[in-house]
């Protein structure tokens, strides 16, 4: 599924100042991108439920094989040449496949075939659409794991066996070597390609907004999407720029470890579910993302700093980016006098006019709707009017 626009599930931010009456979601006041082909509208509406505003670019699109001649040729490989093993590893590639051997004439030759082997299906899904297609699995992981599958068949023993692998575009680290090293002949069956998205505005609107630091977190639900997304900062000579964004300001949530190999790889620590689900990603992202906001006592109220929005005593408050950067400096030292050539220098793009820095103030305190939050100190600076003796957990 290709979603081309930006927007598809862009929600915009409420009017600046204006603050939002509760309750509200656990991700609300966060931004979170998502570079999902597949089930974008989904994963999109799963966040925005939770309060979250999506930024939506597919670092991909899927092409499937319907009509390539390598595919064709897999499948008559395996009808003619009957495997011993074969190995289905996503439901929408199994189906894709079942539908394209139709196309073809040889989809119950296909059939037949599948059910005089060992037939194993990576995860409930996947015996979902093996099932329906009127076959029976031998054996399904209850982990979903491609590493149980590998355990398996070589505890069974393959050497001298011929092994079908259906593919789905994402690598599977060491799994077929694996099985060749131990002596298995493999016959892989590429059912679908990854390739770059059509549109590429999209995506490099969605690294613009992390380089900016205006993401809290990037989703990825593939392997080749997160790939995809480096290559293209790479490309615009700005791959240290993301890394350096995804290593400090913005979290990188991969629905599973083989997702997250191509961050991994780079350095980067990524977050996953326990489960490989959209929804249990959802759910990580409502703990993680809170759960860095910084919480502080400040002239009597509590305020909770989130990625584009301030809760005080409970009001969501959207704030300006430019305030958000005055916020996030005035925090980092609570209490303390901040100088304004410092808040200057956070500032994105304001030059040397400390000007900037007190217009850009007026309408945090505007967007604060508390102006005794920040105190303006005589030709030094700002500072936030903590409030020491307020129970430390605030703190943080």
């Amino acid at each position: 599924m290709d979603v081309p626009q930006q927007g598809r599930h862009q929600q915009g931010h409420p009017r600046q100042g204006r603050p939002q009456k509760g309750p509200y979601g656990p991700l609300a006041g966060f931004t979170v991108g998502v570079t999902a082909a597949r089930r974008a509208d989904e994963l999109g509406a799963l966040l925005q439920r939770r309060g979250a505003t999506v930024q939506h670019a597919p670092a991909l699109r899927i092409v499937p094989l319907a009509d390539d001649s390598e595919l064709l040729a897999a499948t008559k490989e395996v009808i003619d040449h009957g495997p011993d093993v074969v190995v289905a590893t996503t439901a929408i590639g199994f189906r894709g496949w079942v539908e394209a051997a139709d196309g073809w004439g040889v989809g119950e030759a296909l059939l037949d075939r599948l059910r005089g082997v060992e037939l194993l299906a990576r995860g409930p899904k996947v015996k979902g659409a093996v099932r329906a297609a009127g076959l029976t699995e031998e054996w399904s992981p209850s982990s979903e794991s491609m590493a149980e599958v590998l355990d398996r068949l070589l505890d069974e023993g393959v050497e001298g066996r011929r092994i079908a692998v259906q593919l789905h575009g994402e690598p599977l680290p060491g799994f077929v070597e694996a099985l060749r090293a131990a002596g298995a002949e493999v016959v892989g069956v590429p059912v679908y390609r990854w390739m770059p998205p059509e549109e590429i505005g999209p995506v490099d609107r969605l690294l613009d907004t992390t380089l900016a630091r205006g993401l809290d977190a990037l989703t990825f639900t593939s392997a080749p999407a997160a790939a995809s997304l480096l290559r293209r900062a790479e490309v615009r000579g700005q791959l240290g720029d993301l890394l350096a964004a995804l290593r400090h300001d913005v979290l990188s949530a991969c629905v599973g470890p083989v997702t997250a190999l191509p961050l991994q790889a780079y350095g980067l620590d990524t977050v996953q579910p326990e489960r490989f689900r959209l929804g249990p990603l959802v759910q990580l992202l409502c703990q993680e993302l809170p759960g860095r906001a910084r919480t502080l006592p400040i002239a009597g109220h509590r305020v909770e700093i989130r990625g584009h929005a301030v809760l005080v005593d409970e009001a969501l408050r959207p704030v300006p980016p430019a305030g958000m950067a005055l916020l996030r400096a005035l925090s980092r030292r609570p209490g303390w006098v901040v100088a304004r050539a410092d808040l200057l220098r956070a500032l994105p793009g304001a030059g040397r006019d400390e000007h900037a820095v007190e217009t850009a103030m007026a309408r945090l305190r505007t967007a604060l709707g508390a102006p005794k939050l920040i105190q303006t100190v005589v030709k030094r600076g700002y500072r936030l009017a903590l409030d020491p003796a307020t129970d430390a957990k605030y703190a943080n």
